[in-house]
């Protein structure tokens, strides 16, 4: 990993990037406002860790924030039907499902700060 200091607009961030794995991750808040990143970091685990009820996982491709839930338990989705809208450097990304099925569980709230690779949802 490498430890990088950066300034925008007058802002000073550390910032951490792991080598070799593409992607990069913020390490820190603000140096003027340290104790910020302490007070976000429980908000993940609120989150149950495993997936719910369904075989089939839906989960995170970029980490960011829940924007919105579209899909609810019990609801019939196609291929491709979006069941969470995530928020991630100021963008909506959509998250769609793989395959036919039906809900299983919604396993994020609205608001809900998520990793790669967390499970948002599953089908059955």
């Amino acid at each position: 990993m490498k430890n990088y200091t950066i300034t925008v607009n007058g802002n000073v961030y550390d910032v951490t990037v792991e080598e070799g794995t593409g992607s990069a991750a913020p390490a820190a808040a603000p140096k003027a406002a340290p104790k910020a990143a302490p007070k976000a970091a429980p908000a993940p685990a609120a989150a149950p860790a495993a997936g719910g009820a369904g075989a089939v996982k839906v989960a995170a491709s970029v980490p960011g924030k829940v924007f919105k839930v579209e899909a609810s338990v019990g609801q019939a989705v196609k291929a491709g039907d979006s069941i969470v809208i995530l928020e991630a450097m100021k963008m909506e990304i959509p998250v769609v499902a793989p395959q036919d099925g039906t809900v299983a569980s919604i396993d994020v709230t609205v608001g809900q700060a998520i990793e790669s690779g967390d499970v948002l949802a599953t089908l059955n």
